[in-house]
């Protein structure tokens, strides 16, 4: 895969793209990573949030949450002639990075993100196909969206494809 033709996705972020090319997004830690692809038009979206829900209505960065940010992506992809029957979406992350001592359910976001996440999909009809989520340490996610392949690196492991 030709440098050119890899997007890469921030935190907070989302990208899309059709045909050949390459979706990455670094450092998901409690953050979840989603791979969106409908196979038929290869047409691929990489979402990359941190949190499940966006409490403050006037932050504009909907692609920061879980609720808003896989309704947006969904939304721009029907744009470029996404069907939502014939998608489906692969998630990574959701880590547990910090023990906080106290209120655990509070201090895992990551969970809270999984979870959230998980309930957004079936709500929206969206297929979850695979997961590598949870444990403690972060990751990498890839979706090459010729083939529709996603890999997930971490350090000091295997890569894992999803």
């Amino acid at each position: 895969m030709q440098a050119d033709k890899q997007l890469k996705v921030g935190i907070g972020d989302m990208k899309l793209t059709r045909g050949e090319g390459v979706l990455v997004t670094y450092a998901l830690g409690s953050c979840i990573g989603l791979a969106f692809f409908d196979s038929y038009i290869k047409l691929g979206a990489l979402l990359h949030i941190m949190l499940p829900e966006r409490a403050n209505e006037n932050d504009p960065n909907l692609f920061k949450y879980a609720d808003t940010g896989i309704r947006e992506t969904l939304r721009k992809m029907s744009a470029f002639g996404m069907v939502k029957s014939r998608t489906t979406v692969r998630i990574a992350g959701g880590a547990k990075m910090f023990e906080i001592s106290g209120n655990a359910g509070f201090g895992n976001i990551g969970q809270r993100n999984i979870d959230s996440v998980k309930k957004i999909l079936k709500e929206e009809g969206i297929k979850l196909t695979a997961e590598d989520t949870g444990a403690n340490y972060a990751r990498t996610m890839s979706l090459n969206t010729e083939t529709g392949e996603v890999q997930i690196r971490t350090y000091g492991r295997e890569i894992v494809r999803i």
